[in-house]
């Protein structure tokens, strides 16, 4: 856990005010840092550690989905998921406006507004996964039915074969 209250990201007091168990871990951040090398900064299996991804529906809605960071959205099976015809990555610089997060520190959990959001199913057959914190440089571990519980998300096939 962090060590004081300043420590702590809005994603963590959101947990700590819905009595949702957590581990928090910090990394020294570099800016050209890989997913895969944020797992390996915390001693984790890649597999477990995942990113957000925010992207736009042909219908103007918004839609969040969380995937493992060696894995690649699958644009036609998240369009599928989310019932649009298709759906595109929104531009980095919308990032922070629309959710309130820089890139390299968007978690599903806290946006400015909940959007719909999904979850790859890999993620239950892990005890624990780990998502952003809220800002770069901090990770949580929770367990996939905590995250499901605060996002209220869907778990779906959403990444590219093979990944």
């Amino acid at each position: 856990m962090t060590k004081n209250n300043n420590d702590k990201t809005n994603v963590m007091r959101i947990l700590d005010s819905k009595k949702m168990e957590y581990t928090a871990h910090t990394y020294e951040p570099d800016a050209a840092m890989s997913g895969e090398e944020i797992a390996r900064l915390l001693g984790e299996d890649a597999d477990k550690v995942f990113k957000t991804l925010v992207t736009q529906g042909k219908s103007g809605q918004y839609y969040v989905f969380v995937v493992p960071v060696k894995s690649e959205l699958d644009l036609k099976k998240a369009a599928k998921a989310v019932g649009e015809k298709a759906v595109s990555m929104i531009k980095q610089k919308e990032l922070l406006p629309l959710t309130g997060y820089v890139h390299g520190g968007c978690s599903p959990i806290g946006m400015k507004k909940q959007f719909p959001t999904f979850i790859h199913e890999a993620a239950k057959q892990y005890e624990k996964m780990f998502v952003s914190a809220g800002r770069v440089g901090f990770q949580i571990e929770l367990s996939p039915q905590a995250l499901a519980s605060v996002t209220r998300c869907r778990f779906a096939d959403i990444t590219e074969e093979g990944l």
